[in-house]
């Protein structure tokens, strides 16, 4: 796939996936690192969507690729918002993309030396307790354009800072009465590093940790830490973290750590017609927008995997799109596309009517039925056959029929012969109505000599459409799933709600299969010939299958951008 499916933010991607890995064998020629050692560090406060997806490639794939290691820590500082669920959520997703990971911490675990490490920044005359409040602490930090303010508690005695320190370590405080601030540089052109805050005060039950610790550092102050702890060598994150990196920074070079990772920022991902936002993701799923985070329609990796996507295309997809520097936005077809490229050769061949029209051939002996072979791949032998029932009553597609039909109209119309696939040529004779005036079923009749698709006369049918027998079809309801969102950059939008896409999900409860088919496999991809990739949902059962459209033959979407 070539960049025009890259939309432009960005100039030149043609050194994508190589800047890091460059500096890795940089890194490696000059000895100044001997293993490689990553990490993919999420916050357990929500489910993994695409963009995470991009950097757990990213990570465990160099670590993979130069005999390395990548560990999984949990970055969990902020208890209020993280769950178990999300922990487990998290591993899941990761073990469910193909990756190992040689360690599983929590920063939760390294409290206790994080602790230390703050006695020493206090000691050092490089950290005090601030007890402003949180207004006047905002206040006093000045702009981008302003400097800030010194706070009136930054002279306090070493001795003074310790003591109230470990006064807030054993809950003699109150949420936000003091904080432990780091003392930089309030002038600084740089905001982090405006005497940040590296612990605060909250009385919240730990997932992990449960009631032991009252007060929690910041994500800026562990973060670098954990990396130091782990023998993270090369700590890789996104561009919105390059602001971050003198505070990084600061700390390793302010402390004597096990190790010292270095920082290098790659741009994130942002694609059409989606949104990454955890906050606005979650409200998706509070709001009743979607059924849940592993909605079909959200870009989780849950929701992806529910949908029908491989770990096997979110892989391709990263290593498509590459790493670069630069921000740029992915056009939802390359996504897409590589989808369809991973199912194409990996889905099993069926046929399934997903809105029924009724057709009765009259001429069909009313008690006879036959079989016909049907490759269940059609470019794959080694995918066998299935055998295809046939009967006097089928059902098609409603769409494959056409009453006051135009001449390029090649599917069923009155008069006009079309070919059933594997089966006869049949010819429209008759529609029926009910009392709506709203077709009913049709009457055809078919051609004996047409077995199997073609004539012994030679005439040529130029349409060919599906087909499922009545008397063997399996009843489904099947939920066609579409993009959530109706623009190309929701979150621009002042309201993201107004992109909603009212027709992101319809249900189909009449659906008819053909007998050959898994109801309740998630793992089977299957083609719906002429339709798409479907998958069964989670839900599916034999009694009640249930089936998920993963995506369109073709590119629905383009000619809609086209004419926009």
């Amino acid at each position: 796939m070539q960049n025009h499916f890259m939309s432009d933010t960005s100039a030149d991607t043609s050194d994508s996936s190589n800047f890091i890995r460059d500096i890795i064998d940089a890194d490696l020629a000059t000895g100044k690192v001997s293993q490689v050692v990553t990490r993919f560090p999420p916050e357990p406060n929500g489910y993994l969507h695409i963009g995470h997806a991009k950097s757990i490639c990213l990570n465990f794939g160099v670590a993979r690729d130069y005999g390395g290691y990548c560990n999984l820590r949990f970055d969990d500082t902020n208890p209020e918002k993280e769950s178990v669920e999300y922990v487990n959520s998290i591993r899941r997703d990761v073990e469910w993309l193909g990756f190992d990971w040689h360690s599983n911490p929590f920063a939760s675990d390294y409290f206790h030396e994080l602790y230390a490490f703050a006695l020493d920044l206090i000691r050092q005359g490089k950290a005090y307790v601030d007890s402003q409040s949180a207004d006047n602490m905002r206040a006093n930090r000045g702009t981008l354009t302003t400097a800030g303010v010194d706070s009136p508690y930054r002279d306090r005695s070493i001795e003074d800072n310790l003591q109230l320190f470990e006064a807030m370590k054993n809950d003699e405080y109150a949420d936000g009465e003091h904080v432990l601030r780091a003392k930089i540089d309030m002038q600084s052109p740089n905001i982090n590093m405006r005497d940040p805050v590296l612990y605060r005060i909250r009385h919240v039950t730990h997932h992990n940790t449960g009631d032991e610790w009252c007060i929690y550092p910041l994500y800026d102050f562990t973060h670098g830490l954990s990396d130091a702890i782990e023998g993270v060598t090369h700590s890789l994150c996104t561009l919105e973290f390059e602001d971050h990196r003198p505070l990084y920074d600061w700390i390793l070079d302010n402390l004597e750590t096990p190790s010292r990772p270095v920082q290098t920022e790659f741009a994130r991902l942002q694609l059409e017609y989606s949104l990454t936002s955890k906050r606005k993701l979650n409200q998706l799923v509070n709001e009743g927008h979607v059924s849940g985070w592993d909605d079909p329609r959200m870009l989780t990796i849950s929701g992806m995997r529910r949908r029908g996507f491989t770990p096997e295309s979110i892989n391709a997809f990263c290593d498509v799109i590459g790493v670069t520097k630069k921000y740029s936005t992915i056009e939802m077809g390359v996504l897409e596309n590589v989808l369809r490229e991973d199912l194409n050769p990996r889905s099993t061949r069926r046929m399934a009517v997903i809105n029924p029209l009724k057709v009765i051939i009259d001429n069909y002996p009313q008690d006879q039925e036959e079989r016909f072979e049907g490759a269940n791949h059609p470019q794959n032998p080694d995918y066998g056959t299935r055998e295809v029932p046939f009967s006097r009553e089928i059902y098609i597609e409603r769409d494959d029929f056409m009453e006051d039909a135009p001449r390029k109209f090649f599917r069923l119309s009155p008069g006009r012969e079309v070919r059933l696939r594997y089966a006869y040529y049949i010819t429209c004779k008759e529609v029926i109505k009910n009392d709506a005036g709203e077709i009913e079923s049709l009457i055809c009749s078919y051609d004996p000599e047409s077995r199997g698709g073609s004539s012994p006369d030679g005439r040529k049918v130029k349409g060919t459409i599906h087909w499922v027998s009545a008397r063997h079809a399996v009843n489904a309801t099947v939920n066609l799933y579409d993009r959530l969102f109706t623009t190309a950059n929701p979150g621009a939008a002042v309201d993201f709600h107004e992109a909603l896409n009212p027709d992101s999900k319809i249900v189909m409860e009449q659906a008819k299969f053909e007998p050959a088919i898994e109801l309740t496999d998630n793992a089977i991809a299957y083609q719906f010939e002429r339709l798409g990739y479907y998958i069964s949902d989670y839900d599916s059962t034999t009694d009640n299958p249930v089936f998920n459209r993963t995506m369109t033959l073709r590119d629905s979407w383009a000619k809609i951008e086209q004419s926009q």
